[in-house]
């Protein structure tokens, strides 16, 4: 069979190999995909050519800021160092009620219960007096009669040394009549002393307050017997009330306290300032320091004072309708005291932040340059230290942390307003307000 060909068109161009890649692209079904694919080469290619022909950036120096530090500008001052402790409200005196006689109770005062207030010498509770009654009266009557025997002996011996003189009366005769009268002054002293004996247990079976004070605790009721020398209720006076506050051995030399003798006498006696929270709120006592523990305790390596105040529960203070100024410093509160100690001039008072190595401080010159500078501590307490030497009024100090600290680095520092005002040492005496 043979085969036959199409013969080309002699009028039509033969196409490159270019113009046929083309053709094909663009050929049905090829241009739904050359095209994009097309688009995305030329924007690659226009992005190389940026990349390769941009320039390279202009280059600038940066400046360096110096770190920022807050200071304080010092100056001398003179403040009154205290030491701060603690230590538990007690009475300054306190006592067992216990009857002298023994008898059953017949009436008891309102005020005889726990936490009830009396006033020295007042009647807390009566003993049936009527058995101490009948028993004065034994007394009066053997009175009566010793006093009759010692005056009859007295005639008596009278008569027997007349006789005697007169040689009628023998020897053994006013021998046996003195006998009969020291015997019959003997009777007598006896019985002075049982009347008075039986007044006093008479008078005991109405027992008394022995103080100013308040009932801690009672343990009777009407109609109970009651023996002589039995506990029946604990006391103890409002006057005054004592604070044992302990004193750490390194602290007392802040403290002007003569510690040689116990007393303290009354112009040496420092103020005790004590704060408690009493209902909710923070109230506030002034005592006075009174004596001192003469030993330190070989445990704690603390010396104890004793702190007195005058009338914890302010009973002798009162406002116009009746009612204390404060709160009552009551038996057994906790409390903080603040004991005013020795004044000291020429001291400078910083942040305990400013204290680099516990004898050094770090000066800004006029320069705003770091200078380091040994300082001598007096003291360091809470978040303040008092420095005694090293220190001139009007050096700035740096009070903020600081890493690292270069001799001459330079630094910039805070406006002086917004520098806190750190202050723990106190420079004068809280105020005392009427009726504390």
């Amino acid at each position: 069979m043979s085969q036959h060909t199409t013969p080309s068109d002699p009028f039509k161009p033969e196409k490159s190999g270019l113009g046929k890649l083309f053709a094909y692209l663009t050929g049905p079904g090829q241009l739904k995909w050359s095209l994009p694919s097309a688009i995305m080469l030329f924007g690659i290619s226009v992005c190389a050519l940026l990349i390769f022909t941009k320039g390279a950036p202009p280059q600038s120096e940066r400046e360096r800021l110096a770190p920022l530090h807050r200071i304080q500008r010092v100056q001398a001052e003179t403040i009154l160092l205290t030491v701060t402790t603690n230590g538990t409200v007690a009475p300054r005196t306190q006592s067992d009620l216990v009857p002298e006689v023994s008898g059953t109770v017949t009436w008891l005062s309102p005020s005889l219960v726990s936490g009830g207030f009396f006033e020295e010498g007042e009647v807390l509770l009566q003993i049936d007096p009527q058995d101490y009654e009948a028993a004065l009266e034994r007394a009066r009557a053997n009175l009566a009669r010793s006093e009759s025997e010692r005056n009859h002996s007295s005639k008596e011996l009278k008569r027997h040394q007349r006789l005697a003189k007169q040689n009628v009366s023998s020897a053994t005769q006013l021998d046996n009549a003195l006998n009969r009268n020291k015997i019959a002054e003997a009777e007598l002293r006896a019985s002075q002393a049982d009347l008075a004996r039986a007044e006093r247990d008479l008078a005991r079976t109405a027992i008394k307050a022995p103080f100013t004070g308040r009932v801690r605790e009672e343990m009777l009721g009407v109609g109970q017997y009651v023996d002589r020398s039995k506990v029946i209720a604990r006391l103890y006076s409002v006057d005054y009330a004592e604070i044992r506050l302990p004193i750490p051995d390194d602290q007392l030399a802040f403290l002007d306290l003569p510690l040689r003798d116990g007393i303290i006498p009354e112009d040496q006696q420092g103020d005790v300032h004590l704060t408690a929270l009493f209902g909710g709120k923070t109230h506030s006592w002034w005592g006075r320091v009174v004596r001192t523990e003469g030993e330190i305790d070989p445990k704690t390596r603390m010396v104890h004072v004793i702190a007195q105040v005058e009338d914890p529960y302010g009973r002798k203070i009162l406002d116009e309708v009746g009612a204390t100024r404060r709160p009552p410093l009551a038996v057994g509160l906790f409390v903080t005291a603040d004991i005013s100690g020795l004044q000291v001039a020429d001291v400078f008072v910083l942040p305990r932040a400013a204290l680099r190595d516990r004898k050094r401080v770090i000066i800004v010159d006029p320069e705003n340059r770091l200078r380091l500078r040994e300082v001598e501590v007096l003291r360091t307490q809470y978040d303040s230290v008092i420095i005694q030497s090293g220190l001139q009024s009007g050096d700035r100090v740096i009070v903020s942390d600081l890493d690292i600290v270069v001799e001459g680095m330079k630094i910039r520092v805070m406006p002086d307003a917004a520098q806190p005002a750190t202050r723990d040492v106190s420079s004068a005496k809280p105020t005392k307000e009427p009726g504390t």
